[in-house]
């Protein structure tokens, strides 16, 4: 039998030559956001607000009972689509605006997200690297959009990262 070397797969996002203008990704799995999330990012980020961290409280309001802190809820909006779209291929986020919370999410919901690339351009100031503008949709399993965002991001092209990793002695495959 002659010896074969495996294939070594590493994940990675898309490089902005890849991206495909107008289309969706749609990622996976989705994520329960749970009360002990929701305690743990609201004390964590200091914010104290009695419609996240005081159920009884919550209770009296218009919602009837607390809420899952939306910046919670754009966090892990952003982070779900990481691994499909960005993961490693990104030099940097350069803004998020248009951001939208039309719909609550309460402890318990899972949130499911897709991301539409609605620009592509090439850097006019940093050649091998472009900008992407991508529209991100939270939806709950109802179905129910609960967050929209949209977000520059500055990406490498496959080429450009590639040089990079090689001018300074990196292996370009990992």
């Amino acid at each position: 039998m002659s010896e074969q070397t495996p294939n070594r797969v590493e994940q990675r996002g898309l490089y902005f030559d890849e991206l495909q203008l107008g289309a969706t990704y749609v990622h996976k799995p989705g994520r329960t956001l749970t009360e002990a999330d929701n305690v743990a990012f609201t004390t964590m980020t200091m914010n104290n607000q009695g419609l996240h961290l005081d159920a009884a409280w919550a209770s009296t309001q218009p919602f009837g009972k607390p809420l899952v802190n939306s910046l919670l809820t754009l966090s892990t909006m952003i982070g779900q689509s990481v691994g499909q779209l960005t993961e490693g291929t990104i030099v940097g986020q350069l803004g998020i605006n248009d951001v939208k919370f039309p719909h609550p999410m309460f402890h318990g919901d899972t949130l499911y997200t897709e991301t539409e690339i609605t620009a592509l351009r090439e850097s006019k100031s940093r050649p091998g690297q472009g900008l992407a503008s991508m529209t991100h949709t939270g939806r709950n399993q109802h179905g129910e959009v609960v967050a929209t965002a949209t977000r520059t991001c500055l990406m490498w092209t496959r080429q450009a990262h590639q040089d990079s990793l090689e001018a300074k002695g990196e292996n370009a495959h990992g």
